[in-house]
Parts: C-alpha cells; sequence; structure tokens
C-alpha cells in the first residue's frame, strides 16, 4: 500500500519585503508610529531592534548597559584566540554565518595581547569562573562583541547567544542591507543539563543527508548538543555495516507505506558526524534490539530462530519482532554491528534501544542485554538504551544511561537503574515527543501519548519530574521525533517548531528563571527569524508571533534595557512593549536612564509611554544631560496597570551619545514607565 503524505504547506521562502510587511503589522497593532532616533550618512532600511531579552534558552544573567550598541561594519574582523584551533574553527563557523547576510569579508586573524580589536573576538581566558565546560560570557560594548569561554564548546554556545542578538535577517542566505546592529551588555551563561538533545527517526521514513544536515543547522541555533540517530527497526535499516550487507541493501529497501526507504553508506554517516562536530552537536547511533528488528530479520534468516525470514514490513504496529536470544549467531551479529558503529562514531555512547521487545520474554530480554551491554562498553563506548533496559533482570554496566520514554511521573525501572548507578535523559512521551500533534486539527503527527501544544511542551521540570531520580541522576532531556507520519523536511520543521526551542529551555536555563509569560514573548521574537530561515514552523496561538513579540522599531529606548535604579523591569501587566516594563520602588530619586544618540544637535520630541493605575499624579523630574528638561512633569491616572498612555516634551539633544533621565520626586515613586521615543 502507498502511502499518502498528509496535506501540507509548500515550503515557503518569503521576500524581505513579506518580512518588513510583518514589522508594521507588529506597529500597527500597538497603535504607535515607527520612529527614527537618526539618520547615518547614507539612507537605510528599517529593522527592528533587537533586546538582549530576547535570547532563547533564557540566560542565566543578563545585563543591558542602556548605552551605545556595537554596529558590524563592514572593515571588521574576527579574531580567535591565538594557537587554538578549536576556537579558529569556532570563528570559521562564525564568519560563515555572517558573511552570507552581510556581504563582508570579515577576515579571520588570531587575537592579539591588548585591547579586543574591532569586530567579534573569541577568547578562552577571562571568563567568569562559573561559566564551566559549556558556558561563556559575552560582552558588548561600542567597540567590539568579546565572547570568553573556557573550551570551544563554551565559545560556540556564545556565538548562538550572538546570532539571535543580531537583526533576524543575519539568517539570510542572500546579502541583506545593513546596519547590522548588537545591544550593549553583558550575559554571563552556562547549561542547567549537561545533556541537551533531539532524536530524528531516519528508520520509519529515511531523510538523506542534506535534510539531516538542515536539521543540525537549525537545533544549534538553541544550544542543542547531541543528535539522536534512530538508525533501524522494523520498517528499515539505514547504515552499511560491510560484513553483513544485506541490512542496507534490502533491509534499507523501503518505509512506513513502502516507499523506497534508503541508507547511509559509511562514507555518508560520516559526513553527518563530522557536520554535527563543527556545530559542536554529538550523533548519538541507535541500533534498536532485541525488538524493532523486522528490517534485520528479513535480511537474514538465520537471525530468527526458526531459520526463517519474515517480508519486510512498512506498517506502523510495534513489539512483534525480536532477534533470536538462544542463538550464538545473533550475538556475533550484534558484536559486527556495533563494532562498525562504534568506528564510526567518535561521541561517548551507542544506544542500543531495548524497548516494546514484548515478543522476547523477561527471561530472554534479561540475557539478551547482558550479553551485548559489555559489548558497547569494551569499545570504550558508554551504554544508552530506552528505560525498559532498567529491567531488575540487566545488569548495570559503568556509565549506562537510561532515556526515559513513558507517561507517568513515577517509574520503578527507571528509580531502580538510578539506585545502581545509571543517569536518566529525560524523554516523557506526553511531554517532549515532537511527534505528537499539537491539536487535533495538525496536519501531521499522531496523538497516542498526548496532544502536545507549546505550553505543555515548556511546563515540566525535568530535575523534579520523576519520583525516585534526584535532580543529580538527570543527565538532561531529549525530544524524540519519530517519523510514522513524518515524511518531508517540511513536516519535520512544523513539527520540531517552536516546540524544541521549549525544551531546550529546560535543558539550558535555571529553574528558577522558568516563566511561561516570559517565554512566549521571547518564543515569538523568534518567528521572524524563522521565516528568514524559511522554516515552516507551528504557528501556535498560545504564542504572540505578531504583536506582543519583544521586538523594538527604530528610534525606541525600552526601559527595561536601560539603566534602572530603585526599580525592577517586570512583566506582571499586560499590554506592554518589548519584553517588560520597570516598575518604580515606592520612593523618591528613582529613575530610568537612557542613552540616547544623535547625529547632530537641534531639538527632538520625546514620547514616554507610562502607566499609572488610578493614581492621580506621580510626578517625574526630565533631565538631559544633567539639565533639567521638565521639572514636576504631572503623570495623570490611566485607569489600570494594563492601560498605557503617552506624554510627550520638545527638547534639545547634542550631536553624539546624550543622556536622558526620567526621576520620580514623591515618595509614591514614579509610575511604571514602558520605553522612550526619539523623534
Amino acid at each position: 500500500m502507498s502511502m499518502v503524505a498528509p496535506p501540507f504547506p509548500a515550503r515557503r521562502r518569503p521576500s524581505r519585503l513579506a518580512c518588513l510587511a510583518g514589522a508594521v503589522l507588529l506597529v500597527a497593532a500597538a497603535g504607535l508610529a515607527v520612529i527614527v532616533v537618526t539618520q547615518p550618512a547614507r539612507a537605510q532600511p528599517a529593522r527592528l531592534a533587537v533586546s538582549m531579552n530576547e535570547v532563547v534558552p533564557v540566560p542565566v544573567s543578563v545585563q543591558p548597559s542602556g548605552g551605545t550598541p556595537y554596529t558590524l561594519s563592514p572593515d571588521a574582523g574576527i579574531f580567535p584566540q591565538a594557537g587554538s584551533t578549536p576556537a579558529a574553527d569556532v570563528g570559521a563557523y562564525l564568519a560563515g554565518v555572517l558573511r552570507r547576510s552581510t556581504g563582508y569579508a570579515l577576515p579571520i586573524a588570531p587575537a592579539g595581547s591588548g585591547a579586543p580589536a574591532r569586530g567579534v573576538s573569541l577568547l578562552l581566558a577571562g571568563a567568569d569562573p562559573g561559566v564551566g565546560a559549556q558556558g561563556y560570557q559575552l560582552d558588548v560594548t561600542a567597540d567590539a562583541v568579546v565572547i570568553r569561554a573556557q573550551t570551544a564548546d563554551g565559545l560556540f554556545n556564545g556565538v548562538q547567544t550572538l546570532r539571535q542578538l543580531l537583526p533576524p535577517e543575519i539568517e539570510s542566505a542572500v546579502v541583506r542591507p545593513d546596519p547590522w546592529v548588537v545591544p550593549g551588555g553583558r550575559i554571563v551563561d552556562y547549561p542547567r543539563f549537561a545533556y541537551r538533545g533531539t532524536m530524528l527517526d531516519v528508520a520509519r521514513h529515511f531523510h538523506p543527508v542534506a535534510t539531516v544536515k538542515q536539521h543540525i543547522d537549525r537545533i544549534a541555533l538553541y544550544k542543542i548538543n547531541y543528535l539522536h540517530l534512530h538508525l533501524s527497526d522494523d520498517q528499515g535499516w539505514r547504515i552499511v555495516v560491510d560484513k553483513w550487507p544485506r541490512l542496507a541493501t534490502y533491509g534499507g529497501s523501503t518505509q512506513v507505506g513502502g516507499g523506497p526507504g534508503g541508507h547511509y553508506t559509511k562514507a555518508q554517516f560520516q559526513e553527518i558526524v563530522a557536520y554535527a562536530a563543527q556545530r559542536h552537536i554529538t550523533i548519538i547511533p541507535e541500533i534498536d534490539l532485541p525488538g524493532h528488528t523486522n528490517a534485520a530479520l528479513a535480511s537474514y534468516a538465520e537471525l530468527n530462530c526458526n531459520g526463517v525470514a519474515p517480508q519486510l514490513y512498512t506498517g506502523t504496529a510495534v513489539g512483534f519482532s525480536s532477534l533470536c536470544s538462544s542463538k550464538e549467531n545473533t550475538y556475533a551479529f550484534v558484536n559486527d554491528v556495533l563494532t562498525e558503529l562504534a568506528a564510526l562514531t567518535p561521541g561517548p555512547y551507542l544506544h542500543i534501544g531495548g524497548d516494546e521487545a514484548d515478543a522476547t520474554s523477561p527471561e530472554q530480554y534479561g540475557t539478551f542485554m547482558n550479553r551485548i551491554q559489555p559489548m558497547v562498553t569494551a569499545k570504550g563506548k558508554s551504554v544508552m538504551g530506552w528505560h525498559q533496559i532498567g529491567a531488575s533482570a540487566v545488569q548495570h554496566s559503568p556509565g549506562r544511561i537510561v532515556q526515559y520514554w513513558g507517561l507517568n511521573t513515577s517509574d520503578a525501572l527507571v528509580s531502580g537503574a538510578v539506585s545502581k548507578g545509571a543517569k536518566v535523559v529525560m524523554s516523557p512521551a506526553n511531554k517532549a515527543y515532537l511527534d505528537m500533534k499539537y491539536t487535533a486539527q495538525s496536519p501531521v503527527g499522531q496523538d497516542w501519548a498526548a496532544r502536545i501544544e507549546v505550553r505543555t511542551a515548556y511546563d515540566w521540570n525535568p530535575g523534579t519530574y520523576l519520583s525516585g531520580v534526584p535532580a543529580s541522576a538527570v543527565l538532561g532531556v531529549e525530544a524524540p521525533l519519530w517519523t510514522e507520519t513524518i515524511v518531508t523536511e517540511d513536516h519535520i520543521e512544523y513539527m520540531t517548531f517552536p516546540r524544541l526551542p521549549a525544551i531546550a529551555e529546560l535543558g539550558w536555563s535555571p529553574w528558577s528563571t522558568h516563566d511561561w509569560d516570559a517565554f512566549r514573548l521571547r518564543l515569538g521574537a523568534q518567528g521572524p527569524r524563522w521565516t528568514i530561515m524559511g522554516i515552516d514552523f507551528y504557528r501556535s496561538p498560545q504564542v504572540p508571533w505578531g504583536s506582543g513579540t519583544p521586538t523594538t522599531p527604530a528610534g525606541r529606548y525600552e526601559a527595561e534595557s536601560a539603566t534602572i535604579s530603585r526599580g525592577v523591569a517586570e512583566s506582571n501587566h499586560a499590554g506592554f512593549s518589548g519584553t517588560g516594563f520597570v516598575n518604580y520602588d515606592n520612593a523618591a530619586g528613582a529613575y530610568v536612564q537612557w542613552t540616547v544618540n544623535a547625529a547632530q544637535a537641534g531639538p527632538v520630541t520625546l514620547r514616554l509611554r507610562y502607566s499609572n493605575g488610578t493614581a492621580v499624579n506621580r510626578p517625574m523630574d526630565i533631565t538631559v544631560n544633567g539639565t533639567p528638561a521638565a521639572t514636576g512633569l504631572a503623570f495623570a491616572g490611566t485607569g489600570a496597570w494594563a492601560t498605557w498612555q503617552t506624554k510627550t516634551l520638545t527638547v534639545t539633544l547634542r550631536a553624539g551619545a546624550n543622556t536622558i533621565r526620567a526621576t520620580a520626586t514623591t515618595a509614591n515613586g514614579g509610575p511604571n514607565v514602558d520605553y522612550l521615543d526619539v523623534q
């Protein structure tokens, strides 16, 4: 039977005009005009600015400077740590990303011993000591961007944050007009969990090398560092094994629905591994054993207990197949497969599956697993498997990882394995499975575990999810994408985005930062970036992809990105712009201060957006460069804290940098301040 792919939109490659039209709608929805602060020497296109508070996953610490941002210029360079090949490789990767959209040469040269040169420096010294092996410190000043880390992994993660701080157009495959502005400030960041992964099932439906590479490029942006490839199942075997060639040529000749299937040569698999490694992603290969093996059983009759090969299988049922655990040639087969796979895989893990082995008795299952685990460790790898390998009959092997995919918040197999020393990768199917439908109307996917909207994927804690499994035993999280219904690259994109960034934040960010209301705004700000990248993502109604996303027009200075004294940035009222607003302390002297750059001296109009509840008046003093511009300026009540109004006044700026401060003058403090527009 031939499977017909479910209806799905064609790949969209929108023009820049379409992206800018979306930006206009965003501003119009807020009822605001786009106001430009200054005009450069030559005309520039309108472009939304990016805030340091838009990054996904949310960093550990963000300190916007409120000062002059850094503008990447045509004469900028990239300066990796002198004498470090890994740092130079990160520099080459960054140059490859930036050159295609900027058109700049961006030469790469070793960093000097003095002050960072104008451009982007990638240094393996001087980072905050808390960043560890994967973290980084990113500093942005008017002169340079400096990323510091202890390892090249940390530098690469810092580069992903830098990408998100640049305008979305930086992801364009063709040259776009400048300017390329990075907001000023400091980010210190490091992951909660060492393991942050996703899985792509290439067995149910085969996906070629180019598709896997595209997937790798996209998941790297969100600091995913493991890609688990499900290489074998009942429907297909996807990797060449020289000693057992029919696995690929015959066992890989079909897929779900009866399509042509396919397989990777060893050279192609090594190409995927190397491509991922350049993006600091480790490939974890999985050969599912002893069940999910019909493709192997059909390829070699001697692997069956009765010596009879079954037919190739193109359906989607599970649990009916098993290698013959009583035959010695079964173990010779498994050892050959694992030996050749280990030689192709520099990473630390070999995934041996172990799930849904319903055709194998518990005694046979224990015998089989206890025979093959030492084969893995003998090759210098650690055993990884689905949580069924935690069965009491299965012995613990050094460094064993169990991957939990169940639906409950307790599991005796997992807690038992942990008590013996195993670590856990969390992939609960009703939270983290990317093949589950978003809603009943999703054009592809399944719903046997759950329907998983974005908030469902985000609102769970991997460190406390399973009783009897402490956070110290959790290695990390993984979001699997099974492909019974996933046929095309568009399907992969649609099911992965926006849920994978949600899972990535659970794996990277401190639990103390977990906040759905803040996350949905930061996630919404990724939409224009994905559009430019050509990602056909699911536009969840839970996320404000248009109005409400934390992007700001040129000429707007968000209060939460300014210098704040005796106040706090919050996001607990509706209707604000950007990522939040500033709530003053109830005291006189609290202030928000912006640095505004003017191309020439002269008068400008300031528009201060504020909310004042039912208060009659909370006056403020406005100073420009330390000189009073308005004293006791009245701010009337707005009726509610989610109702915003603007106060307008004219001031004179000098050419260059100007300091504008709004200071509360009474013990009641000032009104909530959203932003300052300068025209």
